[in-house]
């Protein structure tokens, strides 16, 4: 497929990438911006590690064509701390020690501020169903639903 220029918002920043827009958001993210976080898991779209927000809404990049992102706002978990300083989501997560290899954590974070602006104060049952959808294979699973839920009940 030929290369299109693809402009989008990237963590608060307008960027331009010239790239086939049919490649996917995690690979433009990770080789063309240096975005690390954002991690490959399964690759079809099961595990969420490699979940960003989109306007708002979690997705998997790994399954998201870049074209699909033009004119948008993208944000990974780079972008979530400003001013060298943890989002208030990631501090949680180390106050409840909620990683452990922390290879999920970033797509954790990101699916549960996805939720989090969607329902500021979500019932236990309403994050674990949200949840589901990404893996840990570390088991921090509980720890996890403890950290969004204190969060949770600070707003």
């Amino acid at each position: 497929m030929r290369e299109e220029a693809i402009h989008f918002r990237l963590n608060g920043e307008d960027v331009q990438v010239r790239v086939a827009p049919n490649r996917m958001l995690l690979w433009v993210l990770r080789t063309e911006f240096g975005l690390t976080g954002t991690k490959y898991g399964c690759g079809v779209g099961v595990c969420g590690a490699c979940t960003v927000v989109v306007n708002g809404e979690a997705v998997r990049s790994c399954q998201t064509p870049i074209g699909s992102v033009r004119g948008k706002e993208v944000l990974t978990i780079e972008g979530l701390g400003k001013e060298g300083r943890l989002h208030p989501l990631q501090q949680a997560f180390v106050e409840h020690d909620a990683l452990q290899c922390g290879y999920c954590t970033p797509g954790m974070i990101m699916s549960a501020y996805a939720l989090l602006l969607k329902n500021p104060r979500p019932t236990r049952a309403e994050i674990i169903a949200w949840m589901d959808g990404n893996l840990c294979r570390c088991g921090a699973h509980p720890r996890i639903v403890r950290a969004i839920e204190s969060l949770a009940e600070r707003k």
